[in-house]
């Protein structure tokens, strides 16, 4: 699968072989082909704003007058951020009767404002409460990979990753509290960014955790992801350039994150490794003893459990019976937990990321996998809630890691052709999120000559 990417689409708006509204009418044209995944992808279509916003952007390429890199071309947003005169949902049926949004979250508005076409909302796990992207209300979106099987796409920006895996838009915009934008571009074969939390604004987007939560992007190369962070941040300015991979120095973590490989993502890791290391990066082994220890900190639920009991206590109150079931129980757990047990767990997360950021200290970056399987078939997770639970835990088990150290991450697509797609993390600590965008875009180039 060879995606476009941002740079050559603008590229071809800039020169004139396509146009901003030729762009829009291929994705909707794939979005709306009845034998594709559109239905289940998308939860609103902005057909026909999507088109006023092309002519907008065309207008404005032809006088020379671009906003930004990303004038003129489709975007989607996940189902969390407000529209304004909209209700948002995120994924669920609870909140129909909400009232709809007075403004845009101000990611749409600084995305509309860089000139993107917005094309519409994207199918999500309920309340982004899941690593593995099924929705009981809206349909699951099928993995672009083996679709005559029927894989999950991964969570919970589920809809979001087939949008672009599958032509619907260029790029989209999703959370990732624990995982939600690399997991599914780790399983779709698609580039993702986690920011560090609080780089991108969370203002009038529907929370999981608060204290996890961070918006990025899903799109087909470490430059788009880079081109879009610069807009979702407000930062703009230059981009990172790739780094010199022959001074850095790289941890590839021992602890908890290969346990479980299956026998495509340690085949694909370990290729990857070799690559960068064969290109000058020293890549070495490292015992993180604090990682094992993660599970038992959060054994009861962990933030997410507790602040996610504390913004949807009064709609589970009026109507838990439209909760998705496997939803609704792990948003109780966050019930039990009192006002002691969430300063212990604040003080447990201070201590650990100390003791997590002794042991880095020197490395340029984190190598792991994303996900330590390969996207498994969505019919025997609907089957089984033990599957479903243990699978979940699974998916996000090596990506949370990142979220609780209030790290950046990027997921690389690291497979062979052809192969099921595998997902490489390179993540770094709090605020190194442009070092992580050049050291991305350095593995990346070496990670295309093993996998042209």
């Amino acid at each position: 699968m060879t995606l476009p990417t941002l740079q050559q689409q603008a590229d071809a708006l800039r020169t004139g072989q396509v146009t901003a509204r030729d762009l829009v009418e291929a994705a909707l044209a794939r979005t709306s082909d009845p034998a594709g995944e559109g239905t289940r992808v998308y939860t609103r279509v902005y057909a026909e704003r999507a088109r006023a916003q092309a002519q907008a952007s065309d207008c404005l390429l032809g006088a020379g007058l671009a906003r930004s890199p990303l004038e003129g071309l489709p975007v989607s947003i996940k189902d969390l951020f407000d529209v304004a005169g909209e209700t948002t949902l995120a994924g669920s049926v609870v909140l129909r009767d909400a009232p709809p949004a007075q403004a845009h979250a101000l990611v749409v508005q600084r995305l509309i404002a860089a000139g993107a076409v917005i094309m519409g909302r994207t199918n999500m796990t309920e309340f982004a409460y899941s690593g593995l992207g099924l929705n009981p209300h809206y349909g699951t979106p099928r993995n672009p990979w083996d679709r005559a099987t029927g894989r999950i796409p991964g969570g919970s920006t589920s809809g979001g990753a087939v949008s672009v895996s599958d032509g619907m838009a260029l790029a989209a915009i999703g959370s990732d509290t624990g995982g939600s934008v690399r997991i599914p571009s780790a399983l779709c074969g698609l580039t993702g960014f986690k920011p560090s939390a609080r780089r991108v604004p969370m203002d009038g987007v529907l929370p999981l955790s608060i204290q996890l939560d961070s918006i990025g992007p899903l799109a087909a190369s470490v430059v788009c992801c880079a081109v879009l962070d610069a807009v979702l941040s407000g930062e703009g300015g230059k981009l990172p350039e790739p780094a010199a991979l022959r001074p850095l120095r790289l941890a590839a973590p021992l602890t908890l994150v290969r346990e479980g490989m299956d026998a495509s993502v340690a085949s694909a890791f370990d290729a990857a490794l070799r690559a960068v290391s064969s290109a000058g990066a020293l890549v070495e082994d490292l015992a993180l003893p604090e990682f094992a220890q993660l599970a038992s900190i959060n054994a009861q639920g962990g933030f997410t459990a507790a602040e996610a009991w504390a913004w949807h206590r009064p709609h589970i109150a009026r109507a838990p019976e439209r909760y998705d079931p496997r939803v609704i129980s792990r948003i109780r757990r966050g019930a039990a937990l009192s006002a002691a047990d969430w300063l212990d767990l604040m003080a447990a997360r201070k201590a650990w990321v100390a003791a997590v950021e002794q042991r880095i200290a020197g490395y340029d970056a984190l190598l792991l996998p994303t996900v330590p399987v390969v996207a498994p078939p969505i019919a025997a997770l609907q089957e089984s809630d033990e599957l479903y639970g243990a699978t979940n835990l699974l998916m996000l088990r090596n990506s949370t890691l990142i979220n609780f150290l209030d790290g950046c991450a990027l997921s690389l697509p690291c497979h062979p052709r052809g192969g099921a797609p595998v997902g490489l993390t390179i993540a770094g600590s709090n605020g190194s999120d442009r070092r992580i965008l050049s050291i991305g875009m350095a593995v990346e180039a070496e990670l295309k000559k093993i996998s042209p």
